[in-house]
C-alpha cells in the first residue's frame, strides 16, 4: 500500500507540472541538437584572461547522453566570470560506468596537473563527481578536488530507472549496488551543494543529499532548471567560494551583490 500510495503522488506531481515536464523536454531537445552541430574545441573556455583571486580551475560533468557541448551555456558563464573551465570530451555521450568515468576525469587532473578543482556537474555527472571526490579524498596531500556544485544530480537514485529495461539508465535504480554504495558513503558530502529545482521529472524523489549545502531553486525541469535566472546568478559565486563555504543561501540564491550573467 505504502508503495502504491508514493506512486500516486509521482503521479499526481506528474499530472499537476505536465507543462513544464513538456516544456523540460524542448529544452532538451533543442541543446541536444545544438550540441550535436557544435564544433566548439574542448579548451575553449580553458584561457582567462584575466584572473581575479577568486578565480578556479573548474571541471565540467555533463549527465546522461550529454556531451558536454550540451552544457556550454555553463561553462560561457563561468568562463566569462573568470574562471578557467575544463572539459572531458573522452566522456563522449557519457554512457559508461560511473566508476570508469570518475577514472577518466582523476586521469584528466592528474595529466594537466589541477589542483583545488570545483566540480560543476549535471545530473549523473553529479554521481561521477562524488565517486571522484570520494577516491581522491583517499589520496592525502595529493587530493586534487576542492568540492562540487551538483545540478538536479539523482544522489539516491529515481524509482524510474526500475522501469526502463537499458543499462544506462538502470544504473540509476536506488536498488542498484553501486549506487547504493555511493550513496552511504558521507565523508565528501559537506564539500557538495545540491541545487535542484522544485519539481523534476526524472528524480520524482528529488535531489536532497544528506550533509551537503541543499538549495532549492523556484524553478521546474531536469534540463531546464540549467537556464535558471537564479542558477547563473548564483553558479558562478558558488564556484568562486569554494562551493559549500557559501552557508548563506539567502544572499546566493537571490543573487544580493553577486554578479549577474551578461
Amino acid at each position: 500500500m505504502r508503495g502504491a500510495a508514493r506512486w500516486g503522488r509521482h503521479l499526481a506531481r506528474a499530472v499537476r507540472f505536465g507543462p513544464a515536464w513538456a516544456a523540460d523536454y524542448a529544452y532538451a531537445a533543442a541543446w541536444q541538437a545544438r550540441a550535436a552541430v557544435d564544433r566548439t574545441a574542448p579548451d575553449a573556455y580553458r584561457g582567462v584572461p584575466t584572473a581575479s583571486e577568486t578565480a578556479r580551475q573548474v571541471l565540467l560533468i555533463p549527465g546522461v547522453y550529454e556531451t558536454w557541448q550540451f552544457l556550454r551555456p555553463v561553462a560561457r558563464l563561468l568562463r566569462d566570470h573568470g574562471h578557467e573551465v575544463h572539459v572531458l570530451s573522452d566522456l563522449r555521450r557519457n554512457t559508461a560506468p560511473i566508476p570508469e568515468s570518475a577514472q577518466l576525469a582523476s586521469q584528466y587532473l592528474d595529466d594537466h596537473d589541477l589542483r583545488d578543482v570545483v566540480v560543476v556537474a549535471h545530473s549523473k555527472g553529479g554521481l561521477i563527481g562524488k565517486h571522484l571526490m570520494v577516491e581522491d579524498a583517499a589520496r592525502g596531500e595529493d587530493a586534487r578536488v576542492r568540492c562540487m556544485v551538483a545540478i538536479s544530480t539523482p544522489f539516491s537514485g529515481s524509482p524510474y530507472a526500475r522501469l526502463v529495461p537499458i543499462p544506462n539508465l538502470r544504473m540509476f535504480s536506488p536498488s542498484h549496488a553501486g549506487l547504493r554504495t555511493l550513496a552511504a558513503n558521507l565523508a565528501v558530502n559537506a564539500r557538495i551543494t545540491s541545487v535542484y529545482g522544485q519539481f523534476d521529472p526524472h528524480i520524482p524523489d528529488g535531489s536532497r543529499l544528506d550533509g551537503a549545502h541543499n538549495v532549492e531553486l523556484p524553478s521546474t525541469g531536469h534540463f531546464r532548471i540549467l537556464s535558471s535566472p537564479r542558477l547563473l546568478v548564483m553558479l558562478p559565486a558558488l564556484v568562486a567560494c569554494g562551493c559549500a563555504e557559501c552557508r548563506d543561501t539567502a544572499t546566493v540564491e537571490h543573487g544580493n551583490d553577486l554578479p549577474h550573467q551578461r
